[in-house]
């Protein structure tokens, strides 16, 4: 229950519960509960309240020294102190005690957000070196830091890698990739990554599927096909960009009817669509001989304080 609250960042229940069972005279709780309190502060940014509670944990023998150092780096990390963090993880290993993954997943994290991507995957070879067994965690950071620096090859090595040891990345870290990937003409290596975490049993979001049809290939009908049955499939609606995308790759492949019903949805949401969205909407019913839409979305357009370009009426 303990563990559940903090996870939900219900703190402040969770130090009730505390009180509740030293008010009844109950035993005192258990090192896992303590530890689960001082780490789930940290996550939330109170690294300060989380150490007062370490300290005392130390005083009273209620807290292995590992456990406690491997927090009070967390803390160091957490709050941006970098270095006074690195000391203290020496310090840790001057007294004997080993490295742990934990740990060494932090410095790999904070150095990826650091952009200093050659040091963490430096540690995460001395991890590998030390028989340490790297977290989910360290790899999505590795994956994240190598998209945002441009390096999307060691990028995708490093989410196959994780795959292949049986851990899923996240969701943020398959976004980030998957958006520098088709940002930069590689939206076949996204779209067959994406095959393969399906069947993983990744669970992708709008975000994903509108990185894949923004940068995808507007005559590619069977592809745009898949990508559509997939969303309708898992409930999932395009971003604005997504839909603009969406509507403008259906126009261009002659499928006005589906176009129409997602520019439908876009404004029942109250989303807008760009001028490129109605300019193509329009094209589309001209070269099939439907003036009379194609005048409704171009007067819908003006009423939208959209200019379109005179040239499509020549």
């Amino acid at each position: 229950m303990v563990n559940a609250l903090c996870k939900e960042g219900k703190l402040e229940k969770f130090l009730g519960i505390v009180d509740r069972m030293h008010g009844k005279r109950c035993s005192v709780p258990l090192l896992i509960v303590n530890t689960c309190l001082v780490y789930e502060m940290i996550v939330e940014n109170r690294s300060e309240d989380g150490l007062v509670i370490l300290k005392k944990l130390l005083q009273k023998n209620m807290i292995l020294d590992t456990i406690a150092y491997s927090l009070v780096v967390f803390a160091k990390v957490k709050m941006g102190d970098l270095d006074a963090a690195r000391l203290i993880y020496e310090e840790m290993l001057k007294r004997g005690f080993e490295e742990n993954a934990f740990v060494c997943s932090l410095f790999v994290g904070a150095y990826s957000e650091e952009r200093r991507i050659d040091e963490a995957i430096e540690l995460l070879e001395e991890m590998e070196r030390l028989g340490l067994k790297p977290l989910d965690e360290t790899f999505n950071q590795l994956v994240k830091g190598c998209s945002l620096n441009g390096r999307l090859e060691d990028s995708l090595v490093f989410c196959k890698q994780m795959i292949g040891m049986g851990l899923l990345p996240s969701l943020s870290a398959i976004n980030e990739m998957f958006g520098k990937l088709c940002e930069n003409g590689k939206t076949k290596h996204a779209d067959e990554l994406l095959t393969i975490l399906l069947d993983k049993g990744f669970a992708p979001d709008e975000n994903t599927y509108s990185h894949l049809i923004s940068y995808g290939n507007d005559d590619d009908m069977e592809g745009l096909t898949k990508l559509l049955f997939e969303m309708e499939y898992r409930a999932i609606s395009p971003n604005v960009l997504g839909f603009n995308s969406l509507i403008i790759s259906l126009s261009k492949c002659g499928r006005l009817k589906e176009a129409e019903k997602y520019l439908e949805i876009m404004k029942a949401r109250s989303l807008v669509p760009s001028p490129n969205v109605y300019e193509r909407l329009i094209v589309g019913h001209l070269q099939k001989g439907s003036k009379t839409r194609a005048h409704q979305l171009h007067t819908e357009m003006v009423g939208s304080n959209q200019t379109p370009m005179q040239d499509k009426w020549d």
